[in-house]
Formats: structure tokens, C-alpha cells, sequence
């Protein structure tokens, strides 16, 4: 039998983790002293402490954590920690994409706009009002509806997106391709896009930090005298469907203005 000591020195843990690990209910010690009180270990506790360890070490939940000593099945045990690793993963993501963006901003560069005359368009389009956390799963859906019964489209997709989708959290969202001969098949229709001016900026990589790249447009706008006159475009030039390489991946932001001030005549 080992004291607490002795099996803290062997473990690499603190007497107070062992304790806490005790107190939490994660690691019984083999024998407790009934007059003082004093905590004994054996041997075979010592990987059961190690594992506890690195799994509170990756931030694993105390019931996680009890659900995995528990679980006779390695399987479940691999399943139970992947799931957690993802997790730290998903947040991770989040985490650089929150650094991208605040260097972005606390460093801004020039921010370069076009502004482009977009004739009416003819597309094959699928539209829904959508909640704002949903919009990813059913743009997916909505374009593997388009590439099915699409099969060669006149031009990247795009997507046109009301304000209320950002404002209230949920609004009018509209994936299309376009093309001469939409068809009207399942939710697809087709729609003719209305010509418009847009002042357009490029977003590079995944859209992580979307957001800033939308703040510098709507910048420039206001600082050009411009007024928005529509809902946002977007036309996804390079994506996920043309290289898995996110950095190669192109997005033009494209916002219907109008000037507030007539421009200056010529004499």
C-alpha cells in the first residue's frame, strides 16, 4: 500500500489534485484510515490516476470524464474522448478566426472596391427564409439541388441574402446558378436576377472572417456617398466545390448602391 505521498511522487500529482480527484468522486483511494483520515493507494491506481490527469488536462468535463473510467468498452471510451476532441477543435477554429479578425481590424489596409453594372441575369435559383444558425446546412442542400438538375451552368453560384437574415437572425436567402434554361424541378424555379450596380470587394480564404471583409465594404460605401438599394450579393468564384485549399478560395461581396449625391458634372 501507498501512502498519498508516495503515490503523488510515482504519479507526478499534487497531494491536493489527489485529494480534489477523491473529493470529485473520479479516483477512490484503495484504503482511507477511519481515526485520521489518511489516504492509501496501490500500485495498480497509478495509470487510472495518469489518465484522469490528461483527460482533465484536455479540459474534459467531470462527467465525461467518469463515463470514460466507466465504460468497459474501448470503443466507447475512443468515442467519448474524439468527440471531446472535436470539440477543443471546433473551438480552436473559432478561436484563430476571432484573432484573424481582430488583427484585421486593429491593423486595417486599404480596402479595394469596384463598382460594376451587373445586367439582368437569368438563373436557376432555390429560395427559403432561413434562421441565421441554419444557413450553412441548407445553402448545402440548396446547391446540390442546383448541381443536379444544372449540370452546366453559365457561371459560378451566388447567393442574394435579405438583411433581416443578419438584423433578426432570420431572413430570405437565395442560392442560384446561372443559366439561360432553368428548369423548374423540385425547389428549384427560375428567376431573373434584376440588373443592378454593385460596389463589389473580394473576400480571400473561408469565411471566418467574413464579417470584417463586409465591414470595409459597407465602410466604403459610406464613405463613397453610397446608399445600399437591395439585398446583399454574393457570387462564390473559387469554393469548397472547385479546391478543398481554403486559402485559394474567392468570394465577391457585391452590395446594389445607388449615389446620394449626384455625381460631379464636367464643364
Amino acid at each position: 500500500m501507498l501512502s498519498i505521498g508516495e503515490f503523488a511522487g510515482l504519479t507526478h500529482l499534487s497531494v491536493r489534485t489527489l485529494r480534489r480527484y477523491h473529493d470529485s468522486g473520479l479516483l477512490q483511494p484503495a484504503q482511507v484510515d477511519p481515526l485520521t483520515g489518511y489516504r492509501s493507494y496501490t500500485a495498480e491506481q497509478i495509470p487510472t490516476a495518469q489518465v484522469i490527469h490528461h483527460l482533465r488536462a484536455l479540459d474534459l468535463p467531470l462527467d465525461d470524464v467518469r463515463a470514460v473510467l466507466g465504460a468497459g468498452d474501448p470503443g466507447t471510451r475512443a468515442e467519448l474522448v474524439a468527440r471531446h476532441l472535436q470539440r477543443l477543435e471546433d473551438q480552436l477554429a473559432r478561436t484563430r478566426a476571432a484573432a484573424a479578425s481582430l488583427q484585421r481590424l486593429l491593423a486595417p489596409g486599404p480596402v479595394d472596391v469596384e463598382l460594376r453594372a451587373v445586367p439582368p441575369t437569368e438563373v436557376a435559383a432555390v429560395a427559403a427564409v432561413v434562421a441565421l444558425d441554419d444557413v450553412l446546412g441548407w445553402y448545402a442542400g440548396a446547391v446540390a439541388e442546383l448541381d443536379a438538375v444544372v449540370p452546366h451552368p453559365d457561371g459560378p453560384p451566388g447567393g442574394a441574402y435579405d438583411d433581416e437574415l443578419f438584423t433578426a437572425g432570420r431572413g430570405r436567402v437565395q442560392v442560384h446558378l446561372p443559366t439561360g434554361e432553368a428548369p423548374t424541378r423540385g425547389r428549384v424555379r427560375p428567376v431573373l436576377l434584376p440588373g443592378v450596380e454593385l460596389a463589389v470587394r473580394t473576400h480571400v480564404g473561408d469565411h471566418d472572417t467574413i464579417d470584417v471583409t463586409y465591414g470595409e465594404l459597407g465602410r466604403w460605401v459610406a464613405d463613397h456617398a453610397l446608399a445600399v438599394a437591395g439585398p446583399v450579393r454574393e457570387t462564390y468564384t473559387v469554393g469548397p466545390r472547385d479546391t478543398p485549399v481554403a486559402a485559394d478560395w474567392r468570394t465577391e461581396i457585391g452590395w446594389p448602391v445607388f449615389r446620394l449625391t449626384p455625381p460631379p458634372t464636367r464643364e
